[in-house]
């Protein structure tokens, strides 16, 4: 069994670590964990790894954040992963700081990422997994915030809960969605 994980980011160094970058952070920590490393291949960095005999392609894609659905179809189609075993890893102003939300399918919420993968898979239909930034900025301040780096408060919570997110995916690869679901959207 195969399945995509996709961190969803912009490229840059100027992006790297902010609370819009959550998704590429969550994929790095996953393929850390494994000890794997990140290769550049076409539309993005992409790692491989195993998970008790399931094979996962973990993807950053290089083509912004609002038009990731070229790589994760490109991806998807590549290695013949169906939508279903496709996971998008994306950050959430509406979920306060560190919670993680596991679905198998909906709207892209306002994310332009999720849009466009939507778009070009042609359903909605696929896992996402949310991770909340919260929304603590003020009126007009959402671009800066959301560009912005975790405060020195917020690290150590960041840490500990993106470690539960790659354990979330671990997990999801390993026993399905529902069980999957039961066991960390209320964590």
């Amino acid at each position: 069994m195969k399945f995509l994980i996709v961190g969803l980011g912009n490229i840059g160094d100027e992006y790297a670590h902010t609370r819009h970058n959550t998704g590429f952070d969550i994929v790095s920590r996953l393929a850390q964990d494994a000890g794997v490393s990140f290769t550049s291949e076409r539309y993005g960095d992409v790692a491989r790894m195993r998970v008790k005999g399931r094979d996962l392609v973990i993807l950053k894609p290089n083509t912004y954040m609002n038009l990731s659905g070229k790589a994760v179809r490109y991806w998807a189609d590549k290695e013949n992963v169906t939508p279903v075993n496709i996971v998008v890893v994306v950050d959430d102003l509406a979920l306060p700081v560190g919670t993680i939300r596991l679905k198998g399918k909906g709207s892209p919420g306002g994310h332009n990422g999720l849009k466009n993968i939507s778009e070009l898979l042609g359903t909605d239909g696929y896992p996402r997994l949310r991770f909340g930034i919260g929304n603590e900025f003020h009126r007009g301040g959402q671009i800066d915030f959301v560009l912005g780096k975790w405060t020195d408060e917020e690290k150590p919570v960041v840490d500990e809960r993106m470690e539960m997110a790659a354990e979330c995916i671990r997990t999801f690869v390993c026993i399905g969605l529902q069980l999957t679901m039961t066991q960390f959207n209320n964590k």
